[in-house]
């Protein structure tokens, strides 16, 4: 008569103590859930992502360099022909947009370095989703971009670049540059899965950025590029989130810089929203697509 007792104190159901097997396991609210799932899985290896950062530090640095580099040699050797001081609080949305692209390229490394080690073949042998895997690169990688911003700004401070609108403007580019680099940073998931090896992958995450974050606005008119380059740079998602910067943040084009007329210059915020949904939706399914065959194999 003491089974009962030993119920009360254990929790076990009578059978499991009778047989002495295990009671069965009963999965928690996040397991039965797929989509907290996902969320869950997907958090746990973004912070994964984040702490072997302190094993490759000197990618991080490329990434705090970069913006520097870029605004010193924009701002100061082609900025003093272009207007100054004036052209130089211009340029910096342009910047921004260009630092958020180039932030594409930690992705393709970071994830094309676990295919090479081996680390996404051990997270295959783990009963997670395919997509928590690439979530969590993408994830991971928004810090990476936040703290690029951040030097970004600093050195505009310090070159005299200022915000002349309120802080729901503010918030609101935060937030619209955010969208853009997480979109972004699923384009470099994509170069990744389809590149043979790291080498490669490095090498591709970059050669295709450099014409999309000049043949744009972004510091430059696109209407003086010639031939159908001006129409690319009018309809560039790069030259739409830079113009939508300048509104937001109150900085506008030197005297003399012509204007484009085309549709995405007079609704950049909404171009640059669209775009960034459209590539969220086409390469997330293209990298999970990629992701399976490639791991299949």
């Amino acid at each position: 008569m003491t089974a009962p007792t030993d119920v009360k104190r254990t929790g076990a159901p009578y059978g499991a103590l009778a047989t002495g097997l295990p009671s069965p396991v009963v999965p928690t609210r996040a397991r039965r859930d797929p989509v907290l799932r996902v969320i869950t899985e997907s958090t746990d290896l973004a912070l994964r992502n984040l702490l072997h950062l302190r094993r490759t530090p000197g990618v991080l640095v490329s990434c705090l360099v970069e913006p520097v580099v870029y605004a010193l040699l924009i701002g100061y050797i082609f900025g003093n022909s272009l207007g100054g001081t004036t052209y130089r609080s211009y340029m910096f949305a342009g910047l921004i947009a260009q630092t958020v692209a180039f932030t594409t390229t930690f992705t393709t490394v970071g994830l094309s370095r676990d295919l090479d080690q081996g680390m996404v073949d051990r997270f295959r042998t783990l009963p997670i989703s395919r997509v928590a895997l690439l979530l969590g690169r993408t994830t991971s990688d928004l810090t990476t971009c936040v703290a690029s911003l951040a030097v970004t700004t600093t050195c505009g401070l310090l070159m005299g670049w200022r915000i002349h609108t309120g802080p729901v403007e503010v918030a609101a580019g935060i937030l619209l540059v955010l969208l853009f680099s997480f979109a972004m940073s699923w384009i470099g998931v994509f170069v990744a899965l389809i590149s043979p090896n790291s080498q490669v992958a490095g090498s591709l995450g970059v050669i295709w950025l450099f014409p999309a974050t000049f043949i744009s606005s972004g510091f430059v008119s696109g209407a003086t590029l010639p031939g159908p380059l001006s129409t690319v740079a009018a309809w560039n998602p790069i030259t739409s989130l830079a113009n939508a910067l300048r509104g937001l943040f109150g900085n506008p084009p030197p005297p003399g810089f012509a204007a484009q007329h085309a549709w995405p210059t007079h609704h950049p915020e909404l171009y640059t929203v669209g775009c960034s949904v459209l590539l969220i939706a086409v390469f997330t399914s293209l990298s999970t697509w990629r992701y399976r065959t490639r791991t299949s194999r």
